[in-house]
């Protein structure tokens, strides 16, 4: 069975949408998802699946958590293979200079077309850098998120697509995770 990683949009920020993990993961189980696991609070979920169409299964799960927190996040999910993927093409990843902390991946929900992404990518927000790379933008903050000039939400805007960022610690976690249960 395949492994998949999903990842909540905005859950557990500020005291709003919250989900207890426990509770996160047993309504995967419900939904027929096999051996999910989470990681920290923020709704990343690793799991088995037998589905093959994944832009389908994060609208159920969208549609569960709404059926029963009483929001509707967007849920964005990846493949273990295309996470390896994210991983492989990191822009940054030969620099010495990357703090991971400060790096930010975006998982988009549909690749920008090029029109936008050249729109994105016109904007100057020194000393932040970002890339485009398919439905990922990989952004380094070296001052870190709090004061970005090309806040996630910009990102967001510009592109015209949803997404969710999470930082190279937590993606890496989360193929590690992902790498264990394939392994099992």
């Amino acid at each position: 069975m395949p492994v998949v990683i999903s990842m909540l949009r905005g859950i557990n920020v500020g005291g709003h949408k919250i989900i207890k993990m426990e509770s996160l993961r047993e309504m995967y189980e419900s939904l027929g998802l096999r051996d999910a696991q989470t990681y920290v609070q923020s709704g990343n979920v690793v799991f088995r699946t037998t589905a093959r169409n994944l832009a389908p299964l994060a609208k159920r799960i969208e549609s569960k958590i709404e059926q029963t927190f009483g929001f509707r996040p967007g849920v964005i999910i990846r493949s273990s293979s295309e996470l390896r993927e994210v991983i492989r093409r990191n822009p940054f990843a030969a620099r010495r200079d990357i703090e991971p902390n400060k790096l930010l991946i975006t998982f988009l929900a549909t690749a920008p077309s090029p029109d936008v992404r050249a729109k994105m990518l016109a904007i100057r927000a020194d000393p932040e850098e970002l890339r485009i790379e398919g439905r990922e933008v990989y952004g380094y903050f070296p001052n870190g998120l709090g004061r970005a000039k090309l806040a996630p939400a910009l990102i967001e805007r510009t592109l015209k697509t949803p997404g969710t960022g999470r930082n190279w610690n937590t993606v890496t976690k989360l193929l590690e995770l992902a790498e264990k249960l394939e392994a099992s």
